[in-house]
């Protein structure tokens, strides 16, 4: 049976150099630099589109987050005829399972409340918006969601 295989003798001489010595294999200076100078420019191109959406993603979950607990709001005066004294009776009473965080603040005490419109009506949560004084890309205030 034939070997496809170079003799070893001829393996050894391939890491020779000119004078005799053994090569050392590695990556040069230059070629580093070469290679970061690369992922640099792809990361330049790639970090203002992520945080793009990273940017959008925040919006949609403050939108769902702000229907969310404006259709618990609702739905608790449907049933009580009255509005929650607070977002916190929303979870106690079962309409909401945990007050979410606001995904612009990070945090579930920044939630704004209005107060209803009619002096005459109880409870003092007639809708919520978010706490955060930045600007959504559409150049609303997350504010006035």
């Amino acid at each position: 049976m034939m070997s496809l295989r170079a003799p070893r003798a001829l393996a050894l001489t391939s890491n020779l150099t000119a004078n005799g010595k053994h090569m050392k294999r590695g990556f040069t200076l230059i070629e580093m630099l070469v290679v970061l100078a690369i992922l640099a420019t792809l990361l330049t191109l790639v970090t203002p589109k992520f945080m793009h959406v990273l940017q959008r993603s925040k919006e949609t979950t403050l939108r769902h987050d702000l229907l969310t607990m404006r259709d618990a709001i609702d739905k608790f005066y449907s049933d009580k005829n009255r509005y929650p004294e607070t977002l916190d009776e929303l979870v106690e009473r079962q309409y909401l399972k945990a007050i979410p965080p606001d995904p612009v603040t990070e945090r579930v005490d920044t939630w704004v409340i209005t107060l209803p419109p009619n002096i005459d009506e109880s409870g003092s949560v007639f809708d919520v918006h978010s706490g955060s004084t930045l600007v959504s890309e559409d150049g609303t205030p997350y504010a006035l969601w």
